[in-house]
């Protein structure tokens, strides 16, 4: 039965949250804005981004930085799971990732066996020293393109997913301190970590 969720369109993935600690209190500086002066957000994932502070700020909870070393990870992400397509299977969820790209390929199922390769994602790709928690929004249909609106939308009827946005539940002792954010077609990545990057998207696509 959980297998056919994944294949569902518009269908939404947790990490496997209880068995990930991440270290708190912990300023971090990446290098990615470094390595890709040109990381920007687009008109989408701005809204994506302020949708998600708009409803922290509605419960209270501070806003959060938008981490350079998140975003690009999770716009890498956005991209694989729309172009590459490793989910493409029954065991395959959108956590993972595919081998069409520079970063250590995996198949993420509800085993969590390949937890590590996911969380292991900000490091990897953007330098980031922290592991992250991400959660997804998308369809396998090339023809849907997954809105921000939508996004929260679903997020917020999502137990799972709407205690991560706000700290609840297992969260609750949470305070996160990056978050990231990636749109591209049919599918949206958001990631949070515990630890601050000192280095902000504040960069609009499309400005000079």
């Amino acid at each position: 039965m959980l297998h056919s969720l994944f294949k569902r369109n518009y269908s939404l993935l947790l990490t496997g949250a209880l068995l990930l600690t991440l270290t708190a209190g912990f300023s971090y500086k990446s290098s990615v804005l470094q390595e890709d002066p040109e990381l920007c957000l687009s008109k989408e994932e701005q809204r994506m981004y302020d949708l998600i502070m708009a409803y922290r700020k509605q419960k209270k909870l501070p806003p959060i930085n938008i981490s350079a070393a998140l975003t690009k990870v999770a716009q890498v992400h956005a991209r694989d799971l729309s172009m590459n397509k490793p989910n493409n299977n029954d065991e395959c969820n959108m956590h993972s990732w595919s081998s069409k790209g520079s970063w250590t390929p995996c198949c993420y199922d509800s085993k969590h066996a390949q937890s590590q390769c996911m969380w292991s994602k900000p490091q990897e790709i953007a330098g980031f020293q922290a592991d992250g928690f991400e959660i997804v929004y998308g369809s396998m249909d090339e023809n849907y393109i997954a809105t921000p609106d939508a996004a929260l939308a679903a997020w917020k009827k999502s137990p799972g997913h709407h205690a991560v946005i706000v700290n609840s539940g297992i969260w609750k002792q949470r305070s996160w301190k990056a978050i990231g954010i990636g749109v591209y077609k049919n599918y949206i990545c958001v990631w949070v970590a515990s630890v601050e990057d000192k280095n902000i998207v504040v960069k609009k696509c499309g400005d000079n």
